[in-house]
């Protein structure tokens, strides 16, 4: 009965969200959302990889259940691959190459419909062979498959926000595009595995830990390298005086730019200083607002590639609830193909 409704509801909002948005505003706007559910597997999966090179300190510290709640976020990542090929798509009508003569041979090969649409199935098969890979609990450290795991992880997610993010406006010429995408995918997704995870019992004696402590250091980390990386790059575009950067980030200025770099910084700045006394309760509330910040970010992005200045509209909240009723659709469906090479495995 719940899959039916799932159907019922993606489709509505979508067929909303093209009314509300046309069909570049909600190519747009889906995605956006897309980016923000592809974060969650994607972004779970570098944090599992190392947890487990370091399997051993992280059991002892209390990491067991933080590791089944970014697997349960891995095991999306099925679902997020298949909605991403009509997502993907749609989205070409978004790009400038498309509508522009190629001013090189290899742009000529590069920026095509069909050689995108071939190297986005590459990424996304590529990380949903590596979140089924590593989606197995581990039981000692594997140096020889961790490693390798973090640098095509890494090159597949420079080449993605290379190819699907950068693209879109090609305005703004970053080298840490790439990990900054990067670094935000693993920081929602690390929130997200706060919010899902038990909380763990604490050791006791003189070297018990502080409760919330172990999830909220990895989740200042990862928020402030995140923060470090949008300052310092809107640092260079605006003292080398950049016209086109700069042009790119004056379409994801206005107020409600500001107060998403407000909120930021807010958030980045009270994780931090949330240290000196943390908590439980302190660590998922700081969690929910890092998802919210990095989904919105998702939008902050993608958006103002085909509008005039970044806001937040009718289209971008439909296309989210499309992208999430599809998602809960698709999701059970592929659990079971998803969890059967476990089983055969495991006998």
């Amino acid at each position: 009965m719940r899959l039916p409704l799932f159907a019922l509801l993606g489709a509505g909002a979508l067929a909303l969200a093209l009314y509300a948005g046309g069909s570049r505003g909600a190519a747009a706007s889906c995605l956006a959302a897309w980016l923000v559910l592809l974060a969650l597997p994607v972004g779970a999966l570098p944090i599992t990889v190392v947890a487990e090179r370091f399997g051993k300190k992280v059991r002892e510290r209390g990491g067991v259940e933080m590791l089944a709640g970014l697997r349960r976020l891995m095991a999306l990542m099925p679902a997020a691959a298949l909605l991403g090929v009509p997502v993907l798509v749609a989205s070409l009508l978004l790009y400038p190459w498309m509508h522009e003569p190629p001013r090189t041979p290899l742009a000529g090969l590069w920026f095509t419909a069909p050689f995108f649409l071939v190297r986005a199935a590459l990424y996304l098969g590529v990380w949903t062979w590596l979140c089924l890979r590593f989606a197995r609990p581990f039981e000692a450290p594997g140096e020889g498959r961790t490693v390798p795991a973090v640098a095509l992880h890494a090159l597949i997610g420079t080449l993605f926000a290379i190819d699907v993010v950068a693209a879109l406006d090609p305005r703004l010429d970053s080298a840490l595009l790439g990990l900054l995408l990067m670094t935000a995918w693993s920081g929602l997704a690390f929130a997200a595995a706060i919010l899902l995870a038990w909380e763990e019992p604490e050791p006791i004696g003189r070297g018990r830990a502080v409760p919330g402590r172990g999830r909220l250091i990895p989740l200042v980390v990862l928020l402030g390298l995140w923060a470090y990386m949008h300052f310092l790059q809107a640092l260079i575009v605006w003292s080398a005086n950049l016209p086109a950067e700069v042009a790119w980030y004056s379409a994801r200025g206005g107020w409600t730019g500001r107060s998403l770099a407000i909120a930021s910084g807010v958030v980045a700045s009270l994780a931090g200083l949330a240290t000196l006394r943390p908590g439980r309760v302190i660590t998922r509330a700081l969690a929910a607002a890092a998802i919210a910040v990095h989904a919105v970010e998702m939008f902050w992005l993608v958006t103002p590639s085909v509008r005039d200045r970044f806001a937040i509209r009718p289209a971008d909240v439909l296309a989210c609830v499309a992208v999430a009723c599809l998602a809960a659709l698709l999701h059970p469906l592929l659990a079971r193909r998803w969890a059967s090479p476990h089983r055969r495995k495991a006998r």
